[in-house]
């Protein structure tokens, strides 16, 4: 059994002494023996699966059937004309065998080295006559033997040590059910079942076992005993392994080397079938951008194996089509054939790279119950699913079990995991992982040095970015475009547009020349520096170069030409994309429809909005919520409902940001109780309330003068841990300050301090508004004085409200002062400013010096000279005080009246205002309480104070970007 088999049967017995000593490799040595061979075994096609193929005009000896013989005989015995059979296990007999003789002339015909050192004696002197003919006889079945033991030692050498055969397999059988039963007598490594071959006459349904650890040997011993044994409704065939199939396989390789590669065909449909699988191969290596041709090509095969399966499995999970390749995966099971982890693994990465991880679980503990190990490459694949949707602490999770299932990793499974926390910006975890590999002797390759930059893009980290970018010189590599990509991207979004110029200056002296996604990087950075003319050089640069812009760079340029306001050149780019065969998606259209939105032409933007639709392009909850902004910034509240409804017809789901801007367009309008019920409606909608959400809310009620309910949101926000920003605290000092209550704002301000929030410009002119309309200066001056001890200037808007609040204090000589400070400051006024300022120098023109005229005449120059006009309200207002200081006109009036509306020069609007002044001015010329139409835009500009127009959430989020 041990070299060829062990015949349980015997017809003839022949008595010869065994080649192997006691101590021979092949048996423990418990087991000493007389071997016997046997020509033909009971079961030779079970034990010969794949035999060696022999010319037709080779003659094969015919082998003698032998057994083991219980007690040793010195001649050789005459056959038994009716031998008895027996039905012994073989290995029963070889407890306690007997002893043998040892024929020294076998053991030096094989040791060729030592029968050319030490040559055989002499021969023997020839036998009497009587015994020539046994010796003839005797001579005749020693070649034949030897002939066979030839035969049998070449297969000996690939005979492996604890590997048995197990045969009468059923088909349906699994490799974990095999290894269960087999367990039993010892640990196995592996399980090789043969369900299928593609040579018909070749036997099916047998297997090879192999046992591990130090007792393997031992264990195929064992298992071997239970020869016959009833499986799952079949006897069993369980022998040792002889190595034939090895031999085979060896034998097959040598040919190919050789350079015979021929494959004998049986028949037209094998011959069909091979050339079918090749043609296959072929288009899957020339042509895999064409998903038809590879399909039509597999479809061809009549039969594909699992090698064939398993490649359109691969070629699908590349794709990321994880229906089809599940699909194929099926239709191999279906046929009978079992997956293995390769075939499992491509499934994986099917799932992984669809971004759908709990199918990839489901595979991988389907894996697992099927006793199938996961190799390294199933754990990478798993590891950079995980990665790809940003979820880091299930990566690191199935880290860990790799690490403890796998001796040792591989450069692909650590960049995967460094990528994922990369992606989570969890760079100290990062750098300790490469530090790890480091520590294993595993070289990073360029690929890691990529990740670890674009990790510290994600936190703006230029210093440790230009660390790696040095060392990954230092270590021999030769940067790439993808290296200079990298440090492009992160100066562009730093807003260090020079420097990546510089970067993408010295890749060009380096002969690495652009790509797309590098000038779209260099455009991006001039976009969000409104540097419009920069970002269409770049533009130009493409074109010159000869690269054909794809769908990213004209979107970038729609969003050029947005930001600059050219809007019909935005359309007509569109259009060139659409010649181009480049289809538009929501990006395209959504900074157009914002632009026509923000710049209320609603219906040019719903024009393109239908545009949109016509292309192809189906709306999304961004798209509607562009349009929401523009309706909701023109106070068409109406509209903007009616919208939400248009989304629900179309199937979109609000989100938060869209109840969120129909929130801030109430509480625009003071309207708290809709702010309320739309609050209300995100509740129970389950959506996300935020500090967004909230600043909308507060916005409302201290709109409306509502600060008891503010104060009781503000409880709310507490109760929910979302803390107060800068935001929330402008709102509610800005609500205080709209009630003249500077207590309470200064608490506000000693509060913000305490919680550790820093007070920014908007904070302190709402403070200063506060102080002004509680005709507190002095504290206004305290406070312009402590925000720019702390380094915060006043802008704009700051010296529009000092300038208001000195006109309150009836201080005109100190506005003035500060309508001078600010225009040293380098601040250009605005019809605001010029309006405080014109005002309050007139309300006291008949009691003060004669520095008040000739501010105002010098006022008045500049606004003519920038071409400013003041609104009627506001010339009736200053000619009723003109009036007081000048009855019959003069040099005042004729100054002040150039900026008043042409139509202030007719008959019949001085007919209205004569008459109004009757009206209105009283005996004591008391006129304070005259309305006039640019109060309202100083209102609005002290309702902006605090700031909160920027930051609501549309602009914060990007929702069109």
């Amino acid at each position: 059994m041990d070299i060829l088999s062990i015949s349980s049967t015997t017809t003839h017995t022949h008595h010869h002494t065994s080649p192997f000593s006691p101590s021979s490799p092949l048996l423990p040595p418990k087991f000493q023996t007389t071997l016997t061979f046997s020509a033909k075994s009971s079961s030779e096609s079970d034990i010969q699966p794949n035999p060696p193929r022999f010319s037709s005009n080779v003659r094969r000896p015919k082998p003698l059937k032998t057994t083991t013989s219980t007690t040793p005989t010195k001649s050789i015995p005459l056959p038994t004309p009716n031998p008895k059979k027996t039905s012994v296990n073989p290995l029963r007999n070889l407890v306690n065998p007997p002893k043998a003789h040892r024929n020294p002339d076998d053991l030096t015909n094989k040791l060729w080295l030592t029968s050319r050192i030490s040559p055989p004696p002499p021969p023997p002197p020839p036998p009497p006559l009587q015994e020539a003919v046994s010796v003839v006889k005797e001579t005749t079945r020693k070649s034949k033997v030897k002939v066979s033991d030839a035969k049998s030692d070449t297969i000996r050498e690939f005979r492996q040590e604890g590997k048995i055969f197990v045969g009468n397999l059923p088909t349906w059988i699994k490799k974990n059910e095999v290894a269960e039963f087999f367990r039993q007598f010892g640990p196995i490594k592996d399980v090789i079942l043969i369900k299928g071959h593609e040579d018909p006459e070749r036997n099916v349904g047998y297997g090879f076992i192999i046992y591990g650890g130090a007792t393997s040997a031992n264990s195929a011993m064992k298992s071997v005993e239970f020869d016959g044994v009833e499986f799952h409704g079949r006897v069993l065939t369980v022998k040792l392994d002889d190595g034939r199939r090895l031999k085979t396989r060896s034998d097959d390789r040598d040919r190919w080397l050789a350079g015979s590669d021929e494959v004998e065909y049986r028949s037209n449909w094998h011959q069909e079938r091979e050339s079918s699988r090749n043609d296959f191969r072929k288009v899957l290596e020339t042509e895999p951008e064409n998903w038809q041709s590879v399909v039509r090509s597999f479809e061809r095969i009549k039969k594909p194996s699992r090698r064939e399966f398993g490649l359109m499995v691969n070629y699908y999970a590349r794709r990321g089509d994880a229906h089809r390749a599940r699909e194929v995966f099926e239709r191999m099971r279906a046929r009978g054939i079992e997956p293995t982890s390769h075939v499992y693994t491509s499934l994986i990465h099917a799932y992984a790279v669809a971004r759908d991880m709990e199918e990839a679980l489901s595979c991988v503990r389907k894996m697992k119950v099927e006793g199938i190990e996961l190799n390294i490459v199933t754990y990478s694949v798993v590891i950079g699913g995980f990665a790809k949707i940003g979820n880091a602490e299930a990566a690191d999770k199935w880290f860990k079990e790799a690490k403890g299932t796998h001796e040792t990793l591989n450069a692909i499974i650590y960049g995967n995991i460094i990528y994922a926390h990369c992606q989570a910006c969890n760079m100290d975890r990062a750098e300790d992982l490469v530090r790890e590999m480091e520590e294993e002797g595993i070289d990073a390759p360029i690929d890691i040095y990529h990740t670890m930059m674009d990790g510290y893009t994600n936190i703006s980290n230029e210093e440790k970015c230009l660390v790696v970018f040095k060392r990954l010189e230092e270590c021999g590599f030769t940067p790439s475009i993808i290296s200079y990509g990298c440090l492009i991207n992160l100066l562009t979004k730093m807003g260090k547009v020079t420097k990546a110029l510089e970067v993408s200056k010295k890749m060009e002296s380096n002969g690495i020349k652009h790509n797309m996604k590098t000038y779209s990087m260099l455009i991006n950075g001039f976009l969000k520096l409104s540097d419009w003319a920069n970002a269409f050089a770049i533009f130009e640069d493409v074109v010159k170069a000869g690269l054909k812009p794809d769908a990213v760079l004209y979107n970038n340029v729609i969003r050029a030409f947005c930001g600059m306001g050219n809007m019909d050149r935005a359309i007509r780019t569109v259009e060139e994309m659409q010649k181009q065969r480049l289809r538009p998606t929501s990006r395209t259209f959504m900074p157009i429809i914002h632009r026509f939105a923000k710049l209320g032409e609603m219906r040019r933007a719903l024009d393109i909005f239908d545009m949109m639709r016509r292309s192809g392009c189906i709306p999304n909850v961004h798209t509607f919520n562009a349009l929401i902004v523009g309706l909701v910034e023109k106070h068409q509240m109406d509209k903007a409902v009616a919208i939400i409804d248009e989304m629900l017809l179309a199937g979109v789901t609000p989100n938060e940001h869209t109840y969120t801007k129909i929130m801030h367009g109430y509480a625009s309008l003071g309207d708290t109780g809709k702010a309320f019920e739309y609050f209300t409606k995100m509740k129970n909608e389950g959506l996300e309330l935020d500090v967004f959400s909230y600043q909308a809310l507060l916005k409302a009620c201290c709109k409306a003068g509502r600060m008891q309910s503010a104060l009781a949101v503000t409880r709310e926000m507490s109760s929910k841990n979302i803390p107060r920003n800068t935001f929330v605290y402008n709102i509610l000092i800005d609500g205080w300050a709209r009630r003249g209550d500077v207590w309470e704002a200064a608490d506000l301000m000693q509060q913000m301090k305490q919680d550790g929030v820093f007070p920014d410009i908007h904070t302190y002119t709402s403070f200063i508004n506060a102080c002004s309309k509680a005709g507190d200066m002095l504290r206004a001056t305290k406070t312009i004085k402590e925000m720019e001890a702390i380094g915060v200037k006043p802008n704009l808007k700051t010296y529009t409200t000092l300038i208001n609040g000195w006109a309150r204090a009836a201080h005109p000589e100190k506005a003035l002062t500060c309508f001078k400070d600010m225009k040293s400051s380098g601040w250009k006024p605005d019809k605001a400013v010029y309006h405080c300022l014109i005002t309050s120098l007139l309300s006291r023109a008949t009691f003060t010096e004669e520095y008040i005229y000739s501010g105002i005449l010098s006022i008045s120059r500049e606004m003519v000279e920038l071409g400013l006009t003041v609104d009627m309200g506001t010339a009736v207002h200053w000619s009723r005080c003109l009036r007081k200081i000048e009855r019959s006109g003069g040099e005042l009036t004729e100054a002040l009246q150039k900026s008043f509306p042409p139509a202030w020069n007719s008959s019949e609007n001085l007919e209205i205002t004569n008459h109004e002044d009757d009206d209105n001015v009283d005996d004591d010329g008391d006129d304070s309480d005259a309305n006039y139409s640019d109060e309202d835009e100083i209102e609005e500009k002290e309702s902006d104070i605090c700031g909160n127009k920027p930051h609501d959430r549309s602009d914060d989020h990007r929702l069109w970007f």
